[in-house]
């Protein structure tokens, strides 16, 4: 997703997608390279090939995006099921989903 700032820069925001909706659109939360340790809003899920650079990533789960499958430009790759099972886990505490 675009960054929210819409400075021009060009660059795309990196999301996880968690689910996908009845009507098509798709429920995401926002990934960062940037260290969040210790911030129950974060997911430490570490690292992995959606990052060449291979940094440690946090994923957010303070706010859910709902996104339109044909806005998104690009897939970078999925995460184990162990890791996504920490980030559903999490969603799970905070918003009660099954």
């Amino acid at each position: 997703m675009p960054f929210e700032e819409n400075d021009g820069r060009g660059k795309d925001r990196p999301v996880l997608v968690v689910a996908r909706e009845p009507g098509g659109t798709l429920l995401a939360v926002q990934l960062s390279s940037k260290r969040h340790d210790g911030d129950r809003e974060w997911v430490a899920i570490g690292s992995g090939p959606w990052d060449k650079s291979g940094r440690d990533s946090w994923v957010a789960v303070d706010r859910v995006l709902r996104l339109h499958e044909d806005g998104m430009r690009r897939e970078a790759c999925a995460i184990d099921q162990m890791r996504f099972n920490l980030v559903r886990h999490r969603l799970h505490e905070r918003y009660g989903w099954t």
